[in-house]
């Protein structure tokens, strides 16, 4: 590589974000750069490492980059060192901050470096309040309350000058102070005029924010404390230098309540203790880590792999213990270097952080403070005397019921059974702790202790533990048999059959059991028995996915199913979910239809609710979607809720009605994260989507972020892909360029399989659209290369070509005229193959190929050969109606006649542009310009005067 090019390298690395990337571009430079034996280039380089390492995460590497700086400035000043001396004594104090905050630097070289520091601001006639500032935090850091104070107040009453921090980051460090110092008043009343100026610096306004949530929350503004940490924590999050800032916000969350999202930020940040910044900051995250598991109860959290460690969901209570003995143990080390306690008596404060005061709601994907449900050990289903106590204590539903005093053992049974068919759980409960009260010790029939052995089952079924349930049936069906009982044996051999076919078990049994408890019952049974054992039959077919058999199987139930309403309520349910697989839709909807007139008939919710979501799958228009989800919502059961908020909110988005939608999927992240259930990740993709097309896009980002996090921890890497394509195009909107690049190079990676090229080209091509809107040309066209190279293993012609051409024009406003030169060449190849179709997408992009190349040649000045490409391509277009791109070509042919000193034949064609052209259009401008310089060369300088005035042109445009 030549000089040149390697200062266009060194240009190219500035434009990189801060991190790992640009570090590895820059030593990868260095080391070329060395061997060039450029020492101007050396410096400079070096220069733009120490930057590039404080603020990429890496501060220990920073101290040697700017001791090499400082030694060439010293030993053989040259006329470049000046150009560079402003940025040199600013990096001073990154050497000030950075050496305190690694325990293995003495003490005595941060003062020697502040002593450096001062004699060369003196030398320069630089104010020394940058100085004094740096001392009071070395002052502050090892806790010498006296000298922290005269240092504050000589930063203070010292004038600033070019040298000092900026305008945001001196009153982040005065708002610190004074928060530690109890004046939070006087800390907000300082920030004010700060915040509503303009914050242009690298660290703002997120580390006023940050230094502000405190005093916020302690002087009442709970609203302002968490607008202040949704913002900051937003500009932080992707930032490894920001460490110690995180930390901030995670024991904000834990002080407010909000314990479930602190854990989140833990988690997601958690791996960043493997590389962390300093041992200051590692220090300070792992004190507010360990809090906020201290307060999460008994869960746990994933850990990423990292080296000689793999990815494992690890115990909060064990890792808060581990994450406590790091705090205080790198706390101890600062210690026995300072000479004083401060750090160690500060991370036993940052320790004991626990909730306190009122809860401030933070999170935009959980609505209230969520309680972690306590469920029983795993394994471990709970008693009936156990559930029993429940209903007596309160601790469940506590039925309004009462039972019959002097019901005898099978009265009760058949109470329990008769509410267990009517979906009268109370009643159910209640009648099976009044016979567990009276009999449960007493000696009874083998029929009636068969009979609530099968009622047992149904309890346990009923709670998922199919397991459980398919022993106690097991249990009943011997004893039934045993006592000659073939009617009530065979019922509860077809409840065994449907257990079965949900369980791991052999699902043939199952199939085995329904179809002769069918065949029995047909005999023996009632109308409503044998009702009940076809459904059952249907139900196992179901469940094996064959709709037909099992839709004829419900053919066989009598019409009004034996006269039970409440049955004939559920077949109707089970039939109208066979027609929807079959694909009779309006035979289905008719089906469930009459399943809701039934259920409103009965007043059973359970049956309203899920004919209500089976009949908001089937209609076409959204809007009855709502309304049948409206009824199922209001009708339905605690436990049945969730569903129907996740209905209603996707028939809410398909209605046009994304705000509304937006609390029904906040609400079911809610009842998802308090009852512990699966899927919360998956919603919150969702509702992050139905907050980006309500144009809430910090939220959406927010929503997203925990999603992927949660979508990565179950494996569901398609989907958390999707989500981070998903938060790609958030950051892209809320113009955080950077992280959504991030997000797409990782996507890329991802997706880097032969049946995924297409998906892969689509997201190259995306990050190139991201740069080339970012004016980073050079960067966005070989971002447009790579996928015109995905679309042409993909065997996509047409997309390789649209990449191509985007290419070509990033090159083009790169200024690198040679690759735009060589990708014309390979656009008119790829053009050439397409040549002869007749589609419209193909007519499009053939055209634009051949502007993008005549825009090439006429930057090199080749002006014939620009303009014979483009003969017929404005006709082309409006053929098929691209009228705009027309006119642009036209534009451009029109400049092309005017440097060819042909204005007779560009004048009509550009009056007939402009007159087309809609008056509030860019190329208005810019066509009336050109039209103007043509009138010149035709020497009518009265008409080219009138239209610059018409057009507020200046001649010398």
């Amino acid at each position: 590589m030549s000089d040149e090019d390697l200062w266009r390298v060194l240009r190219g690395i500035a434009d990189m974000p801060y991190g790992a990337g640009q570090i590895a571009a820059l030593e990868q430079l260095l080391r070329r750069v060395d061997a060039a034996d450029d020492r101007h280039l050396a410096f400079v380089t070096r220069m733009q490492a120490t930057t590039g390492y404080i603020y990429g995460g890496e501060p220990a590497k920073s101290f040697v980059t700017f001791s090499w700086c400082l030694s060439e400035f010293d030993r053989d000043p040259q006329p470049y060192h000046q150009r560079h001396l402003h940025q040199l004594l600013w990096h001073f104090k990154y050497m000030a901050s950075g050496l305190l905050k690694f325990p293995e630097v003495p003490l005595d070289r941060t003062y020697a470096v502040l002593d450096d520091m001062e004699r060369r601001y003196r030398a320069g006639g630089h104010s020394l309040q940058a100085v004094h500032k740096h001392r009071f935090r070395v002052a502050e850091h090892v806790g010498d309350v006296e000298a922290a104070a005269h240092w504050y107040r000589l930063w203070q009453t010292t004038p600033r000058d070019e040298l000092s921090d900026c305008a945001g980051c001196d009153p982040t460090s005065q708002v610190s102070y004074l928060a530690d110092t109890g004046r939070d008043a006087e800390a907000v009343a300082l920030a004010e005029p700060v915040l509503a100026g303009r914050l242009t610096c690298t660290e703002q306004p997120q580390a006023i924010l940050t230094a502000l949530l405190l005093p916020y929350l302690r002087t009442g503004r709970a609203e302002e404390a968490r607008d202040a940490h949704r913002e900051a924590y937003r500009r932080l999050r992707g930032n490894l230098a920001d460490l110690w800032d995180i930390a901030d916000h995670v024991e904000f969350c834990t002080l407010t309540g909000n314990e479930a999202r602190a854990v989140e930020l833990v988690e997601r940040h958690l791996d960043w203790l493997d590389r962390p910044p300093s041992p200051a900051a590692a220090m300070h995250f792992a004190a507010a880590a360990s809090a906020a598991l201290r307060q999460s109860g008994p869960s746990t959290v994933y850990r990423r792999a990292a080296e000689g460690r793999p990815a494992a969901e690890v115990s909060a209570a064990s890792l808060a213990d581990e994450l406590a003995e790091t705090a205080a143990g790198l706390a101890a080390r600062f210690d026995a270097r300072n000479g004083t306690s401060q750090q160690s008596e500060w991370i036993a404060r940052r320790l004991a952080v626990q909730a306190s005061g009122e809860h401030v709601p933070l999170s935009a994907s959980v609505r209230r403070r969520p309680t972690r449900p306590v469920a029983d050990e795993p394994g471990t289903p709970a008693s009936s005397t156990e559930r029993a106590e429940r209903v007596r204590s309160g601790k469940g539903e506590r039925p309004a019921v009462t039972v019959p005093p002097d019901a005898g053992p099978d009265d009760l049974l058949n109470l329990a059974e008769q509410s267990w068919g009517r979906h009268d759980r109370a009643t159910f409960r209640a009648a099976l702790v009044a016979f567990d009260d009276r009999f449960g010790s007493a000696e009874l029939p083998a029929r009636t202790s068969a009979h609530r052995l099968a009622l047992r089952a149904s309890e346990r079924g009923d709670e998922d533990d199919i397991d459980g349930a398919i022993t106690l049936n097991r249990a009943a069906l011997e004893l039934y048999r045993e006592a000659g009982e073939e009617v009530a044996a065979q019922a509860v051999a077809g409840r065994l059959g449907v257990l079965l076919t949900r369980s791991d078990e052999d699902t043939e049994e199952g199939l085995l059991l329904v179809r002769e408890a069918a065949e029995v019952l047909d005999r023996l049974g009632d109308a409503q028995q044998r009702a009940a054992a076809h459904d059952r039959v249907a139900l196992v077919l179901l469940h094996r996915e064959r709709w037909a058999d099992a839709l004829a199987a419900l053919d066989r139930v009598p019409a009004d199913a034996g006269g039970d309403r409440h049955l004939a309520a559920r077949i109707a349910l089970h039939r109208g979910h066979l027609l929807e697989q079959l694909d009779r839709v309006d035979e289905a909807r008719a089906v469930v239809d009459e399943a809701r007139r039934i259920g409103r008939e009965l007043g059973v919710g359970e049956v309203v609710t899920g004919a209500g979501l089976a009949y908001a799958r089937l209609v076409d228009d959204p809007t009855d979607a709502v309304a049948a989800c409206d009824e199922a919502l209001e009708a339905a059961p605690a436990d049945a809720e969730l569903p129907v908020r996740v209905a209603r909110a996707r028939a809410l988005l398909a209605a046009g009605r994304a705000p509304d939608a937006v609390d029904d999927f906040v609400e079911a992240v809610t009842l998802c994260v308090e009852r512990g259930a699966e899927g919360d990740a998956f919603l919150r993709w969702e509702l992050a989507n139905a907050y980006r097309m309500v144009g809430r896009l910090a939220e959406a980002a927010e929503v997203a972020e925990e999603a992927v996090l949660g979508l990565d921890r179950l494996g569901a890497q398609a989907e958390a892909d999707r989500c981070r394509h998903l938060l790609a195009g958030v950051y892209a909107g809320l113009g955080e360029i950077d992280p959504a690049l991030a997000l797409l190079k990782q996507l890329a990676s991802n997706l880097d399989g032969p049946d995924n090229l297409p998906h892969r080209a689509q997201v190259l091509e995306e990050a190139g659209g991201i740069l080339y809107d970012a004016d980073r040309d050079a960067a966005a066209g070989e971002r447009f290369a790579a996928a015109a190279e995905a679309y042409r293993l993909g065997d996509l012609p047409l997309d390789e070509l649209r990449a191509r051409r985007r290419e070509t024009y990033a090159w083009l406003w790169a200024d690198d005229r040679d690759a735009a030169l060589r990708a014309v060449e390979v656009v008119d190849g790829l053009a050439a193959k397409l040549d002869g179709q007749a589609d419209p997408p193909v007519l499009y992009e053939l055209a634009l190929a051949a502007e993008v190349g005549a825009r090439v040649l006429t930057g090199v000045d080749r002006l014939d050969e620009a303009l014979g490409r483009l003969t017929g391509v404005p006709d082309g277009l409006r053929s098929i109606e691209a009228f705009g791109e027309a006119a642009q070509v036209e534009a451009l042919i029109g400049e092309l006649l005017l440097r060819l000193d042909r204005p007779a034949e560009a004048e009509p064609l550009l009056r007939r542009v402009l007159g087309g052209l809609p008056t509030a259009s860019r190329q208005v401008r810019q066509t009336a310009w050109l039209l103007a310089r043509v009138l010149d060369l035709l020497d009518r300088p009265t008409e080219a005067a009138a239209l610059r005035a018409e057009h507020d042109l200046d001649e010398d445009d």
